[in-house]
């Protein structure tokens, strides 16, 4: 996995809906000059095209096929919610405590999503990084994986 920027980590966040998370993650991965505006739109339209939530409280918001052509550079951030954002329906909760936003540039793609999944595959490492207290204790955990 790629070296993890701290200022692309973001803990204690709060969101009131889905759709705020993923804009959010949207709005990190612009600032970094990752993407162009047009990608955070495109992570929106993802979500509603097949739901980004991955299970283990874990949601990887990225954007469509067709928005590619709007990243700049492959990127990722990490924005902890520890009280939860619900990625499921009224009927259904899906609650997210890590969010994953990625950006990325040609076959980055897919190997981040990938590498994530696996990382996230055990619930432990997910606690882990759910109740990480500071940034750098986040980056460690990813670092190793």
């Amino acid at each position: 996995m790629q070296v993890l920027e701290k200022d692309m980590i973001e803990l204690n966040k709060q969101f009131a809906t889905k759709e705020e998370a993923i804009r959010y993650c949207g709005e990190k991965l612009l600032a970094a000059g990752c993407v162009e505006k047009e990608y955070v739109e495109a992570m929106l339209e993802r979500d509603e095209m097949l739901s980004v939530y991955m299970g283990n409280f874990i949601a990887i918001p990225h954007g469509t096929d067709e928005a590619k052509k709007y990243v700049k550079k492959s990127g990722i951030c990490i924005v902890q919610v520890p009280d939860g954002v619900n990625f499921g329906t009224a009927d259904e909760e899906k609650i997210v405590t890590v969010l994953f936003g990625i950006a990325g540039k040609g076959e980055d793609h897919l190997q981040l999503v990938q590498q994530i999944a696996l990382f996230c595959s055990d619930i432990d490492n997910v606690v882990e990084l759910a109740d990480a207290l500071d940034k750098e204790e986040i980056a460690q955990s990813l670092t190793v994986a």
